[in-house]
Parts: C-alpha cells; structure tokens; sequence
C-alpha cells in the first residue's frame, strides 16, 4: 500500500531531520568560509558578515557557534592546523626506518597536509598581521609554532641518539628544517600567485632541501689515515 499523501515518504529524512544536519553542518562551513576569506583578505579586512554571507547564513548565526572573530580564528587554526599534531606525533611513534628517511617524511607530510592547502596561508597571515593582533600571535606560537618545534627536534634528536646525526644546538636546529618550509609557504601566497614569477616545483623543492639538510645534519665516516711510505 502506498504511503499517504499527508505523510512523509518512509526513504527521505524526516523535515526535522534536515534542519538538525543543516545545523550540524553550518560550523564546519563556517570555517571553511573563514579560511578563505582570511587567506584572501587578511584577518584585519575579513568581516563578520562577509564569513556570515559565503556560508549562506546570518552574522547572527555566525556568532551563535563562535563568539568573536578572534574565536573564529582561533577555530580555524586549530581545525587545519593543530589536529596535525596528533597525527604526526602517533606516526613518529611508530616510524621503523632511518631519522633520514623521517625527515623526508616529514618534510613531504607537512607540504601535503597543509603547505598545499589554503592553511598554509595562516602562517603569512599571522607574520604580517602579530604587531596588531598579538594576542593571536602568542595563540599561533603556543598552539601551532611550539608544537611543531618541539616535533622537530623529536625527530633531530631520534637522530642523534641512533648515531645518525650529529650533535646540534637543538634550539636553532629546528629552524634550519622549518624555514624552508615556511619560505614555500610565504612563497605560495604572495609572489607564487604573480604571472611571470620564478616557477617552484614543491615536491622537487621539498627534495632538494631536504638532502640539503640531510648533507649537513648526517654523521660523517672518520677521514681514512694519510698513506704511509709504503703505500708511495
């Protein structure tokens, strides 16, 4: 027997269901609206109403998920960005081959999870924009550049407690790794965008200062002795 006409059809979600999965969704694409357009604009130029209007809700549905513009930023920082973390630091636990290798790893992760993504311009943003706002500023250093710090020189001192690499100041150690990566990502959002500018292959890139790297941090084999007068 068909249903009746009054009644919903048993296969669609019920109206009450739609509107509770629309309002599930409105944060995540809440976000999503708030990456591009502080990416596009800036943190300072990006407005409310303008997040509001790309994620076809109201401003005052905006500040029903997140109280200030501060709060949507912080969200979408820790949305792209700090998840990261968990998921790098399970994968150090569990990596089983050489600290070179998981220096390359890590170098080609960072670029496919976030340096090929619209997140990678949060890191511009906040470098261009911490005089004004540095109360998001101390938020990215403690929740994002600490962290990622603190993983790097994880995996620089895995190095040298296996006698791979060699002994480092592990304070500006990690930053011989991070800023090639940070060059690709200020590169990627500002003169990479520019017609005409020097092209920059990531993944030829990435290769490249990674064993540069690798050519610097490896343990070198002890110079073999002089030859003696018999060996003339």
């Amino acid at each position: 027997m068909p249903p009746s006409p009054d009644l919903p059809c048993p296969t669609d979600p019920a109206p009450h269901a739609r509107r509770e999965r629309r309002k599930d969704a409105r944060p995540r694409e809440l976000l999503e609206a708030a990456l591009e357009l502080f990416v596009q604009k800036g943190f300072a130029a990006t407005k409310a109403e303008e997040v509001a209007k790309l994620a076809g809700v109201s401003k005052g549905t905006l500040f029903l998920y997140f109280a200030s513009k501060d709060e949507l930023f912080k969200a979408v920082v820790r949305e792209n960005i700090i998840g990261r973390f968990t998921e790098w630091n399970a994968e150090f636990e569990r990596f089983q081959g050489s600290t070179a290798d998981m220096l390359r790893y890590c170098m080609r992760s960072w670029w496919e999870r976030i340096g090929s993504t619209k997140a990678s311009g949060i890191t511009k943003l906040v470098m261009s924009e911490a005089r004004n706002f540095p109360e998001l500023a101390a938020f990215f250093e403690h929740e994002v550049v600490l962290p990622g710090n603190e993983l790097i020189q994880r995996i620089l001192q895995r190095g040298v407690d296996r006698g791979e690499f060699q002994l480092i100041d592990m304070k500006y150690g990690v930053y011989t790794v991070m800023a090639p990566l940070m060059f690709l990502a200020m590169w990627k959002h500002s003169l990479g965008t520019c017609v005409g500018a020097a092209k920059i292959d990531p993944e030829e890139y990435i290769a490249v200062q990674a064993e540069t790297l690798l050519a610097g941090l490896s343990v070198r084999p002890p110079p073999s002795p002089p030859a003696g007068p018999a060996a003339l």
